[in-house]
């Protein structure tokens, strides 16, 4: 399916050394900020207290938290919990205070707004289970990584396979040197955000990359520059529905899926901008760099009777 159909190929690759020069200095500031200033984590991470209360009626969320947010509270969570009258308080660390406390002082202040909530539990998280939970994380990240690494050399070749993982991970340290920078918060729904984008991006480059196989076998006398800017505009059209489709759907959770779902959203949005950009500009250009040629992604075949030939 396409919207339009771009007849003159366009030149991408004139500007990929200025732009790739560009995306270098956003990634290494990317990194810098990570380094320097580090990630605000969420209670996920650092430890707290959780509470579980429930309401006679509908809980309002918004009153939940303007209730918690009263009691000096920054960082914390509030969403519904199974049903819509079961309500999850998440709350960090509070030097001084124990869990019981806070969940006294809380339970306080939502009864003062409405005398039908009841306490159904409480529990401390601490800092050892956050630990734990950066490690799975990080790991899952390396698998997933791992994985692409395998599936693209498999599929294409490993010069396709560097530049896609050095893409898709341009766009990790990317979509992570923005939480870094605003210090948004980091929570388990934005690291999988992140793996989500990853495996995103990752089809973005598979599409280019098997347009340019076919018009390897297509444009014989054609160069390299030239087969890659014809496979890039030709799914110009694609692109421009899929992820247009995919940002109108990211965008009403950015809006309008409340404080749980925003930084989930966000991260989704930097990543397929960025995972665009990247498909175009840092995963083909390096390609065309590492020196992938027809013979890499059209193997010979022999005729009978003859030498052997390129299909």
């Amino acid at each position: 399916m396409e919207f339009f159909r771009i007849h003159r190929t366009i030149p991408f690759m004139r500007h990929a050394l200025v732009l790739n020069l560009i995306s270098l200095v956003t990634f290494l500031a990317a990194v810098f900020f990570i380094a320097t200033r580090g990630f605000h984590l969420s209670i996920e991470f650092t430890g707290g207290t959780v509470m579980e209360v429930n309401y006679a009626q509908t809980a309002k969320l918004d009153e939940v938290r303007s209730a918690v947010g009263k009691l000096g509270y920054a960082d914390f969570q509030v969403q519904n919990f199974g049903t819509s009258r079961d309500v999850l308080i998440r709350l960090p660390l509070a030097h001084g205070q124990t869990s019981a406390a806070q969940s006294d002082a809380v339970l306080s202040a939502l009864k003062s707004a409405d005398s039908s909530v009841q306490l159904r539990r409480v529990e401390f998280v601490g800092p050892q289970v956050g630990q734990e939970l950066v490690h799975n994380g990080l790991m899952a990240l390396l698998f997933v990584v791992l994985g692409i690494v395998v599936y693209l050399g498999i599929r294409f070749e490993w010069k396709f396979a560097l530049a896609g993982v050095v893409a898709n991970l341009h766009d990790v340290v990317i979509i992570l040197g923005f939480f870094a920078f605003f210090q948004w918060e980091f929570s388990l729904s934005v690291l999988a955000g992140v793996l989500a984008v990853l495996g995103y991006s990752v089809n973005e480059s598979v599409v280019i990359m098997d347009r340019i196989r076919e018009n390897f076998r297509k444009q014989r006398k054609a160069s390299v520059a030239e087969v890659i800017n014809g496979a890039i505009t030709q799914t110009i059209s694609r692109t421009i529905i899929t992820h247009g489709s995919t940002q109108m759907m990211v965008l009403s959770m950015l809006f309008f899926g409340g404080p749980t779902l925003h930084y989930f959203a966000m991260a989704l949005t930097i990543g397929i901008w960025f995972g665009i950009y990247s498909s175009v500009f840092v995963a083909a250009a390096l390609a065309m760099w590492f020196g992938v040629k027809r013979e890499d992604l059209v193997k010979p075949v022999k005729k009978e009777g003859e030498g052997p030939e390129v299909a």
